[in-house]
């Protein structure tokens, strides 16, 4: 999405506040022994109450409000009343939503309770990763440089970054035009940032592993060599400047 006008703009804004605080309230929420079931009816509820529905759900038919994976799974994992959170698991929650005819995408994972498996550095180095890449888009960048900068990232701390996953635009639909905005440096893509482009810039960081796999549920990501992921996401308005983040969470706090 090109915004072209201030209607547009608005309209982006209370659709990234929306995921925004969704994902903020189900991080808060989530607790040990808690089933991903649980966790993703309270993200229902939070997108409710702001009047949001559920982009995966709505669009695709997804089984459930909200994306919560767990450990080696990349992303879509299925919230299921089977599944309860453990002590030291790496959860990724991943808000996307449709709000008044606009759509926004937020994820971010965490590490639940004590880091018993020693896999914080992986989940800050996901965050730094998203920070840098966002620090470097303008107006006329190339968007294969976001690629360059997470991939540097996050091979000068020891991970590797998943390769058949990327960013995507966002704004009347949940994926639009650019899609492949990939984590590693594609020297032959020549495709440039414009002003007022509204992107979803994710980051897919893990222990080992290069590629994801579908699982059996035809739903759930998983790294092809096992391991630990994490995955960090903010929507933007791509400017001559900084971007304008629609997602941050320490704004919402802010408001």
């Amino acid at each position: 999405m090109i915004i072209k006008t201030d209607i547009e703009l608005e309209g982006m804004q209370r659709a990234g506040k929306a995921v925004a605080g969704t994902l903020k309230g189900m991080r808060e929420f989530a607790r040990v022994g808690m089933t991903t079931k649980e966790l993703d009816d309270y993200g229902r509820m939070l997108l409710d109450g702001y009047g949001a529905k559920s982009a995966p759900f709505f669009t695709y038919g997804f089984p459930g409000a909200t994306c919560i994976s767990i450990n080696n799974e990349m992303a879509h994992g299925i919230p299921s009343a089977r599944r309860f959170l453990q002590e030291g698991d790496v959860v990724n929650i991943d808000v996307s939503a449709s709000l008044d005819g606009f759509c926004s995408d937020n994820g971010a994972s965490f590490v639940l309770g004590e880091d018993i498996h020693a896999v914080g550095k992986l989940v800050e180095t996901s965050m730094e990763a998203l920070y840098s890449a966002i620090g470097v888009i303008r107006s006329g960048v190339k968007i294969s440089e976001v690629g360059r900068v997470i991939e540097r990232v996050a091979k000068r701390e020891g991970f590797t970054v998943i390769r058949n996953l990327g960013g995507h635009g966002i704004g009347k639909s949940l994926h639009e035009s650019p899609d492949c905005i990939l984590n590693y440096y594609d020297r032959y893509d020549n495709r440039r940032f414009k002003k007022n482009m509204v992107v979803a810039v994710e980051t897919f960081l893990t222990t080992g592993s290069s590629y994801v796999n579908t699982e059996p549920d035809k739903w759930t990501l998983t790294a092809n060599k096992g391991g630990y992921c994490a995955q960090h996401e903010h929507t933007l308005v791509v400017t001559e400047d900084e971007p304008l983040v629609l997602t941050d969470m320490n704004e919402i706090v802010k408001k």
